[in-house]
């Protein structure tokens, strides 16, 4: 899949925000929105409209602001949704499947990928008190973050944020981008492995490491060890360069005493 997919895709999303209080969470939630591609944005009944400290705290994500639409209620909010969701803390008195910000994101993006897609909804709350029971009954499902119990206070913003990673990392998964990771150099060889456990083994007879006991032992547990590291060149011979300066401080010491 193109480019185009993923702009087309991320269309079909919008950004829902109930009741919001302060507009300058409107502005950072714009600025969330747009980092990760997102660019539909509605309002629902706020406090307070878009207005200067919105666009300080957008900081470049005007376009976001300009386009936003302010709706009365949230059925209008709504109108051509197959699919809505709203993010709320955990709670009983809605009987609504709950997901995570992952397992949500793929809900998502599936609606919008479909051979025949539809908007979805991702509804977010007041900054105090969320959304209400009667705007969580217009939800298909309920998205909660598992944010840590004995601090989970997300603000809006950063609410906005963790779905619209998710959502970004589910388009990308589905237009087939590889997301870069880190290059490395190739793993190590075998007999670079060998030359670096014997090296460490010489080196531990240098320094007195055994104290006499029998190595085979540590030598079998740092064998697990350098082997869960599954390590590279580049970190093989590091780690050589480290031992070498230890066998010559040894010898170096030996040769004080």
């Amino acid at each position: 899949m193109t480019p185009d997919f993923m702009k087309a895709a991320a269309g079909r999303i919008r950004v829902v925000l109930v009741g919001t209080q302060h507009p300058g969470n409107i502005g950072s939630a714009a600025r969330a929105m747009k980092t990760m591609g997102l660019e539909r944005l509605v309002l629902v009944a706020p406090e307070k409209g878009p207005d200067a400290e919105s666009h300080a705290l957008a900081a470049g994500a005007d376009d976001v602001l300009a386009q936003a639409r302010i709706v009365d209620d949230l059925p209008s909010a709504l109108v051509g949704c197959r699919l809505v969701l709203g993010c709320t803390a955990r709670s009983r008195r809605v009987a609504l499947p709950e997901l995570a910000p992952r397992g949500a994101a793929a809900r998502m993006v599936e609606a919008v990928a479909a051979p025949e897609p539809g908007d979805v909804a991702l509804l977010f709350g007041r900054e105090r008190t969320g959304l209400t029971n009667e705007e969580l009954h217009l939800c298909h499902l309920a998205v909660h973050i598992p944010a840590n119990p004995e601090y989970s206070s997300l603000n809006l913003a950063q609410a906005v944020q963790v779905l619209a990673y998710e959502i970004r990392m589910g388009l990308l998964d589905a237009a087939g981008v590889e997301v870069p990771t880190e290059p490395r150099d190739p793993p190590a060889s075998h007999e670079q492995l060998e030359g670096l456990y014997a090296q460490l083994a010489e080196t531990l007879e240098a320094i007195d490491f055994h104290k006499g006991r029998a190595p085979e032992s540590a030598m079998r547990k740092l064998r697990r060890i350098f082997n869960r590291a599954d390590l590279d060149e580049r970190e093989v011979r590091l780690l050589r360069g480290v031992l070498a300066d230890a066998q010559r401080m040894a010898r170096l010491a030996g040769d004080r005493a």
